[in-house]
């Protein structure tokens, strides 16, 4: 941050990075059961985001490989994605970089009866942006300036903001990292800015602090989440965010399906001329 611009706020201790992984482990039985029951309940919030209109906004960011998608996947499994959606932006084209900065992640925002789900966010300025580079120290200090002012503005137009953090030690990242590199399905999420940032643990450290002293309000507070045990990182996160928006049962009665009519007076084609998948299992 340039000096003279804006005055830091104070970082609270929660904001460091694990230095050590935590080894605590959740059984896999006692997780899908949890896991179930969350699952169903944000069903329940979903009905009642749409039902009440509500503008829901949810921030994914955090280390790479600390387990953002893994979080957003389960918890886009039961739900509606014509309720809740997923974000997850590109790089900005050059007509977008000319663009007030903000400006592409306005248009992602939810009507009213939606969630949105940003898998990284506005957040990049101060992350990515900043270590690497890809922006100026003008730009990186407008965003430091305008982004509590912008996350305002949200909430007071009455949109729901909530922001996570997802902490990962470094040792955890080094073993997922190396995972990827193993497994064929994964290998696309190792991007060369990935690869990158190993080399820049302690610089997205600072930034990571930086960003949460300028950004971590009241209105909008930053949530971080340990996440070293993804297991246990998806179940308290999910528990967090069902706490966040308060949401009554609008669970339907079961009902009973009627008999189906037959009409005499229907009949099938040929199956020959129909074309059907290869049965190879």
């Amino acid at each position: 941050m340039s000096k003279n611009k804006t005055k830091k706020h104070h970082k609270s201790p929660d904001h460091i990075e694990p230095e050590k992984k935590d080894k605590r482990r959740l059984g896999k039985k006692l997780y899908n059961k949890e896991l179930r029951k969350m699952q169903i309940e944000l069903v329940k919030l979903q009905e009642w985001v749409k039902k009440e209109q509500l503008k829901v906004v949810v921030i994914f960011e955090g280390r790479d490989a600390a387990g953002k998608g893994g979080v957003i996947k389960r918890i886009m499994e039961p739900l509606n994605p014509r309720i809740c959606r997923v974000v997850a932006l590109g790089t900005p084209t050059e007509r977008q970089r000319t663009q007030w900065y903000f400006q592409r992640y306005v248009t992602e925002l939810p009507a009213g009866g939606e969630m949105v789900l940003f898998d990284r966010s506005w957040y990049n300025r101060a992350g990515v942006e900043r270590v690497m580079g890809f922006c100026s120290d003008e730009e990186y200090d407008e965003f430091m300036r305008s982004c509590p002012e912008f996350e305002r503005m949200l909430v007071r137009s009455g949109i729901i903001l909530i922001k996570y953090w997802f902490s990962v030690s470094d040792e955890e990242q080094e073993l997922r990292f190396q995972a990827r590199l193993d497994d064929p399905t994964k290998r696309w999420k190792l991007s060369p800015m990935d690869l990158a940032s190993r080399e820049k643990w302690v610089e997205y450290s600072r930034a990571k602090d930086e960003m949460f002293g300028y950004t971590d309000i009241k209105q909008a507070p930053w949530y971080v989440v340990p996440a070293d045990n993804k297991r246990r990182a998806r179940l308290n996160c999910i528990n967090h965010l069902l706490s966040k928006i308060p949401y009554k049962d609008l669970t339907p009665e079961p009902i009973e399906l009627p008999p189906r009519i037959e009409k005499d007076n229907y009949v099938r084609p040929p199956i020959t001329d129909q074309t059907f998948v290869p049965e190879i299992y």
